[in-house]
């Protein structure tokens, strides 16, 4: 590897004493921690450890991991677009930091300590979590492609990874935690073969500490750090940093795999978003000597470039949050985090009873009874396998919390098969409804939507409470919903729409307030009611 690489005069000597051919390119493998006054080496061809100390004698030893629990890192979450505030406001309410919209939609970002690092897994609101290791608001692109790719591949020796990495680390730690926390719970013969991540963590704390060598800042060596459950992994900071060379041979780490995404927005780059991750990942690939593997990779690093803001990050969630209580799925299953937002508009409150007359899998009442518990969702549908589905989905997630030792009730959660327009439900017994209508294109038509959403949003209004009665309704069909709405402007009142992206469907989040129009009593009851009822009315005209 033909890259300078800064060293203290210890670190040298010691290079020379293993008599290697090209010093700068042995150093580079088996570096594992300076400190200001010890610098530890691995020997790759006998695998003991060089133990050299500085002039100025051998100082405490504190760890490279004793200030880690201060360490404040930005971490970057994906959220459904348009729910952008609604994930900073929840950010707010359970961690307490505010956090920034990014200009590109999608996208918020928030600082924390990483002894506060849990957290982040508790959002319901986030798809996907990730570590900032460096953030450019106005990234200067050159005008050829070959000079912007060349420019990207010299960006990747010089970004401060260290802290992004042991950020990596301690999530996987906090992973293999919830992992044997799961497993107490639950029966049968535990599983002994090691997570995914045991055996590739010692060797990206290699890749981690080796990194240190260009830190203005040195820290001390590994005595045992702080991280949790990382004592229980026989691969993980197996050498004793403190003893001498007689110590036994450590065997050698395995090798990280990875893999480079690139996400890219606007229509002024010369490059193309798999050009960026390729040469950007090639330079990754030869600093750190990691394999790429596109499918089972260990540690996945995003290059997001959106106009000229530019984002280097280290995913922390392997797969997408979204997917956390559905298991049967249907052919138009809501997505976790947008029901969290949707339900998050109408802020529920204790003991209101929140309805999803349409309700596919369940995943918005579901979503609802984990979050707000305190409230009674009652959950239908027409189709009697999506009744089935969400059923299964309920029976599911119950299991999961017995299986992981809870001992909580049920969820508060009645599900029904019943027609849409003909509710079995009271009038005015309804606090908040919630429900992903038919766009037409899956599910329905256009044509139907037409008689359909004008015969839903009247019977939604019978059963919702005057007053202080609401409704987020997610639909695709825009110019539709308007006019429904419009013609039921005696019941309902549009508050304001968040414009979604549902499946790369432009779809939008209607927050409807129930007005105090007593129904029945209205001209939009009396002129848009069943023919039966016309024609009474007429005849009381007369």
């Amino acid at each position: 590897m033909n890259k300078c690489v800064s060293v203290t005069r210890a670190v040298c000597a010691a290079v020379a004493r293993q008599k290697s051919p090209s010093p700068t390119r042995s150093l580079i493998p088996c570096l594992l921690s300076v400190t200001r006054k010890n610098t530890c080496i691995r020997d790759c061809s006998q695998h003991k450890w060089l133990r050299t100390m500085s002039s100025e004698g051998p100082g405490p030893i504190t760890g490279d991991n004793a200030g880690d629990a201060n360490m404040t890192v930005t971490i970057g979450a994906t959220v459904p677009t348009g729910f952008e505030h609604t994930a900073a406001e929840e950010v707010k309410e359970k961690i307490g930091v505010e956090a920034t919209i990014s200009k590109d939609r999608g996208r918020i970002y928030f600082q924390i300590t990483t002894n506060n690092l849990f957290q982040v897994h508790h959002l319901k609101s986030v798809d996907n979590l990730f570590v900032v290791v460096e953030e450019y608001d106005n990234y200067q692109f050159k005008d050829s492609k070959e000079e912007t790719l060349a420019e990207l591949q010299l960006l990747a020796s010089k970004l401060p990874w260290t802290n992004a990495l042991e950020v990596w680390r301690l999530n996987n730690s906090l992973k293999k935690k919830r992992l044997r926390r799961r497993g107490a719970g639950t029966r049968g013969k535990p599983s002994t073969k090691p997570p995914r991540d045991a055996v590739s963590t010692e060797a990206l704390a290699a890749d981690t500490d080796r990194m240190q060598l260009e830190a203005p800042e040195l820290t001390e060596p590994d005595q045992g750090d702080g991280l949790p459950e990382r004592a229980d992994n026989p691969l993980d900071e197996q050498d004793n940093l403190g003893a001498g060379p007689e110590e036994e041979e450590a065997a050698e780490p395995s090798v990280v795999k990875f893999r480079v995404t690139c996400s890219r927005a606007g229509d002024k780059h010369s490059f193309t978003s798999s050009e960026a991750a390729r040469d950007f990942g090639g330079a990754v690939q030869e600093l750190f000597q990691w394999k790429a593997d596109m499918t089972k990779f260990d540690v996945e690093v995003l290059l997001n470039i959106h106009k000229v803001e530019v984002v280097v990050g280290i995913a922390l969630t392997e797969e997408s949050l979204h997917r956390r209580n559905i298991t049967h799925f249907g052919p138009t299953t809501l997505r976790s985090t947008l029901c969290y937002g949707m339900l998050r508009l109408c802020k529920p409150e204790p003991s209101d009873v929140i309805l999803d007359p349409m309700c596919g899998t369940g995943a918005i009442p579901l979503e609802g009874a984990l979050e707000w518990p305190q409230a009674f969702y009652v959950a239908g549908d027409n189709n009697d396998m999506a009744v089935s589905r969400t059923v299964n989905n309920i029976s599911h997630v119950q299991k999961k919390r017995h299986d992981r030792g809870r001992r909580t009730p049920g969820l508060q959660i009645d599900t029904v098969q019943w027609d849409l327009c003909h509710l079995p439900m009271r009038t005015s017994s309804v606090d908040i409804i919630v429900t992903d209508m038919p766009f037409g294109k899956r599910m329905g038509s256009r044509k139907k939507n037409w008689d359909l959403y004008p015969s839903c949003l009247r019977e939604m209004a019978r059963v919702c409470r005057p007053g202080t009665g609401k409704a987020a309704l997610l639909t695709q069909d825009k110019k539709c919903f308007a006019k429904a709405v419009s013609r039921m402007g005696g019941l309902w009142r549009k508050s304001h729409t968040v414009w979604v992206n549902v499946g790369g469907l432009h779809a939008g989040v209607y927050l409807l307030k129930r007005t105090t129009g007593v129904f029945g009593q209205t001209p939009e009851d009396i002129w848009e009611g069943p023919p039966a009822a016309k024609a009474t009315s007429e005849e009381k005209d007369k």
